[in-house]
């Protein structure tokens, strides 16, 4: 029987401390930095996600916002989708080790899995020597600290045409079933003059430029469509460089967007002109996670406390007249997650008001609050709520974050909400609108082109982008 070998990473003592102490500090710091920028909560149950892979001082805190999850969901078995910088054959490369070796310990890779991988004819060995690359080498401490007990399948993807992806994708998505997490490991956008991209110049609106074009990149993976992705990046030329283990992560994705369907969520966002603030040379870094749809319910105790915060809020602007916000009190920290939300006042069975944000922006328990007000005295279609007006009823929706789909095709009446944009166009309409009205699928995007000032030919253009999502009614 062969000699185990354990690969040790040439990476630790320059991208990351080698002391093993020095390594702890610095995780530590990063995980704590991590908390403070977005948050204690943390979504369950996450399928997949994306990880930066810069040096840990540049990366590593937004890059903790993934593992944090992972350290949550103590999984046995990770899938981790790298690539080599300096390139490699076309193909999908396992290296041939048994184990990583880094400061904090081994990392033993997933004989099981391998095993069955290499029989496929996607998959094949390469030598360790010819793939080792940072992509997954800065993952491996970040690994060991979050989940030291997980085996891991490290899978170099180098090109590879749509219908390898497509097969490849098959064997991913049955692993992922049998309760293996996949990451992709990638940079977004790498803009300035040493990248050879500067497609506007680093002045001072560079930042909200990188933003917004790092923010279609991302858009596009959340629609679990590898085609619509790689379209994004060619339009764009965006230089980001993990491009084909983030295809075939959302190929796999697609396979496993059945009943309890997946959304993507944008976990942090950096960039390392922020850090350095020199955006002449600028690198950004997201971490995303993908969670099913009943990660992101919430329990009877917080939808309560939100209904009573609703509730609250108006009964103290009609007995003074004073436009506070109450935020719900008590409830899980799932109620300070950022999550977009509509509120929607009935009376005697007739629409009196609705008013949401479908943008994540604030904590639930304080958005609840705020467009519990907007509802009542700030949709324009009716007059605001009076003091003494009685006979009120709330109804609270909870979004999930929206996902962009190619066609109406796509969408489930009764399950889906909708969102149109089309130039100076937008629309919006809850799920729960086609069940009220018992609406078909046609006559609700009749109403949604309505809404949005449009008819229906506005579907027919091709500058129009659907997105749909769902929707947790509390009342």
């Amino acid at each position: 029987m062969p000699a185990a070998i354990s690969h040790v990473s040439p990476y630790a003592g320059s991208w990351y401390p080698d002391d093993p102490s020095e390594l702890r500090e610095l995780l530590d710091r990063l995980f704590r930095d991590s908390q403070q920028r977005t948050g204690a909560y943390l979504l369950p149950r996450g399928a997949a996600f994306i990880v930066p892979h810069a040096g840990l001082i540049y990366s590593g805190t937004v890059a903790a916002a993934v593992y944090r999850h992972l350290a949550q969901q103590a999984p046995e078995r990770i899938v981790l989708l790298g690539f080599c910088h300096r390139g490699a054959p076309p193909g999908l490369w396992i290296p041939r080790i048994d184990a990583f070796k880094t400061p904090l310990g081994e990392i033993a890779l997933d004989r099981e899995l391998v095993d069955e991988l290499v029989e496929r004819p996607e998959f094949a060995f390469l030598p360790e020597a010819s793939l080792c690359d940072h992509s997954v080498e800065i993952q491996l401490p970040l690994l060991n600290w979050a989940a030291p007990a997980c085996r891991v399948l490290p899978i170099y993807v180098s090109r590879v045409d749509p219908a390898v992806r497509n097969q490849a994708a098959l064997a991913l998505a049955e692993a992922a079933r049998s309760g293996a997490t996949l990451l992709a490991s990638s940079d977004f956008t790498h803009y300035g003059r040493s990248f050879q991209y500067e497609p506007f110049p680093p002045d001072a609106w560079v930042a909200d430029r990188l933003r917004d074009l790092d923010e279609s990149l991302i858009e596009a993976a959340g629609s679990l469509r590898p085609e619509l992705f790689l379209e994004t990046l060619r339009s764009t030329q965006a230089t980001l460089c993990g491009y084909e283990p983030i295809s075939l992560l959302l190929a796999t994705l697609g396979l496993l967007d059945g009943g309890d369907e997946i959304f993507q969520e944008t976990l942090d966002y950096q960039t390392s002109g922020e850090i350095t603030g020199d955006f002449r040379h600028s690198v950004s870094y997201t971490a995303i996670g993908y969670f099913p749809y009943s990660a992101f319910w919430l329990s009877a105790e917080d939808q309560a406390a939100l209904l009573d915060s609703a509730r609250r809020t108006l009964a103290h602007y009609q007995q003074t007249g004073e436009r506070r916000p109450l935020p719900a009190e008590g409830g899980s920290r799932a109620l300070d997650r950022r999550a977009a939300a509509f509120v929607t006042l009935h009376k005697n069975g007739s629409l009196r008001g609705c008013v949401g944000r479908r943008a994540a922006v604030e904590p639930l328990r304080q958005t609840v609050a705020e467009m519990t007000l907007a509802a009542a005295l700030d949709d324009s279609r009716f007059e605001p709520v009076g003091r003494n007006e009685g006979g009120i009823q709330v109804e609270i929706s909870v979004l999930s974050p929206l996902k962009r789909i190619a066609d109406r095709s796509a969408f489930r009446v009764n399950e889906h909400g909708a969102v149109l944009h089309s130039g100076i166009h937008h629309g919006l309409l809850l799920p729960q609108v086609a069940t009220e009205r018992n609406w078909t699928a046609e006559q609700f995007f009749e109403a949604l082109a309505r809404k949005a000032g449009a008819g229906p030919h506005i579907y027919r253009d091709p500058a129009t982008r659907l997105y749909v999502f769902r929707a947790q009614i509390i009342n």
